[in-house]
């Protein structure tokens, strides 16, 4: 032992500690730098972030350093997907069936336009679908933080908001359903082709239940107080994606359940509309500098055309459908046209889809990171700026953040 063995190692630390406080930094930085010098959203700054610091950068980030942060993003999605699932009122979608509709047929073009795109230029049918499933869905967290920092309030706002929750439950339907399709790609067990499918939806639907049911018999003891029903909403939520983990279920579908079920159960308003405020842009810098960090840049070269195709058949079906139904939602064509805009984000969930397929089946994953995460590299610059474009020109954000 020498005299100076106390003090530390010269190198630098690589500790996950110190790790995770600098991705924050980083990340605030990088968001702060785009909203006040560049005007452009924070989420931009986040994932650009990502971008550099992850493996297609600086390799700062490494994939396993990214595999310590998952358990961060999960309950980051699991906060968003709640919010946006509390914001479904099953009783109001019953008077306005034209909305229900629309969010449903707007889904449907989705699907079917990207799947026959990528069929159409040559991609597995398995792989198209999948695509397509994981393509359907915008991003809830993209549209809740643009609206959140815009103070944005009105019908374009909302009504994307509802459909955002709409197509995130029927994506999430198809993506597990395909799920025997892909088992049957790769000649596994009949058991397997027809019983994990319905285990993950029917497992995920019910935890997602019963998390509802403890916060809703939580808050009746609790009483209406905002700080305990507060704590009550984000431990049900880190439970939640604990048991999902555990139990190889669907973190994404359980969550949507339970903000869904949480509003539409509580007969008796036991549960306030809990804020979750400056605690979440923790989560949110997270989600984002992840989204960032685990795009694989290396594979835009060889899906550069099918990802541009991607995008844009995408944005034209929503835009048509949203178009076409506008007269018989009481939208204006400049209205419906703005809520197609608005509707034009893609990325955390989308990452999480893709890498849950590649835990499963790595050579199908790979192919279809590929595909979905080159469409997301894009979406993922422009969506953001396209959501906060969009409320802006509805007239909807609020004057002190102009």
């Amino acid at each position: 032992m020498t005299d100076l063995q106390f003090l530390p190692s010269l190198t630098p630390p690589q500790g996950s500690f110190v790790l995770f406080g600098l991705l924050l930094l980083s990340g605030l930085a990088g968001g702060h730098l785009f909203a006040r010098v560049m005007r452009l959203p924070r989420i931009t700054g986040y994932i650009v972030v990502g971008i550099v610091l992850g493996p297609s950068g600086l390799e700062w980030l490494s994939r396993p350093a990214l595999e310590e942060m998952r358990i961060f993003v999960d309950i980051a999605l699991g906060l968003v997907l709640f919010d946006l699932g509390r914001r479904i009122d099953i009783g109001w979608l019953r008077k306005d069936r034209w909305l229900l509709a629309t969010g449903v047929t707007e889904s449907t073009a989705t699907f079917f336009a990207i799947f026959l795109l990528l069929g159409y230029l040559g991609v597995e049918p398995a792989h198209a679908a999948m695509a397509a499933a994981i393509g359907v869905k915008a991003s809830p967290a993209v549209l809740m933080l643009v609206a959140r920092d815009l103070k944005a309030q009105g019908q374009v706002t909302e009504r994307a908001l509802i459909l955002v929750a709409i197509n995130s439950a029927l994506a999430f339907f198809l993506f597990t359903m395909f799920w025997s399709y892909l088992h049957l790609e790769y000649r596994a067990g009949w058991l397997t082709v027809a019983a994990h499918p319905v285990y993950v939806l029917a497992g995920s639907l019910t935890a997602g239940w019963i998390m509802a049911q403890t916060a809703i018999h939580g808050g009746e003891w609790l009483g209406k107080r905002p700080d305990s029903q507060f704590i009550l909403i984000v431990a049900l939520i880190v439970i939640a994606v604990g048991l999902t983990i555990h139990f190889k279920l669907s973190a994404l579908v359980t969550l949507l359940a339970f903000g869904i079920l949480a509003k539409n159960l509580d007969r008796k308003h036991a549960l306030l509309a809990v804020e979750f405020g400056q605690g979440a842009e923790l989560f949110f810098v997270i989600l984002f500098v992840f989204a960032g960090a685990t795009l694989q840049l290396e594979l835009f070269p060889e899906a550069a055309w099918i990802a541009v195709g991607f995008v844009a058949v995408r944005f034209a079906a929503k835009l048509l459908v949203l178009l076409m139904l506008a007269p018989l939602n009481g939208l204006r064509f400049a209205q419906a046209g703005l809520l197609g805009l608005a509707l034009v984000p893609m990325s955390g969930t989308a990452v999480v889809m893709v890498q849950s397929t590649a835990a499963v089946y790595p050579e199908f994953g790979a192919r279809l990171a590929a595909i979905v995460l080159s469409a997301v590299a894009i979406l993922e610059i422009i969506g953001p700026v396209a959501t906060h474009l969009a409320l802006r020109l509805a007239g909807e954000a609020s004057p002190d953040t102009r």
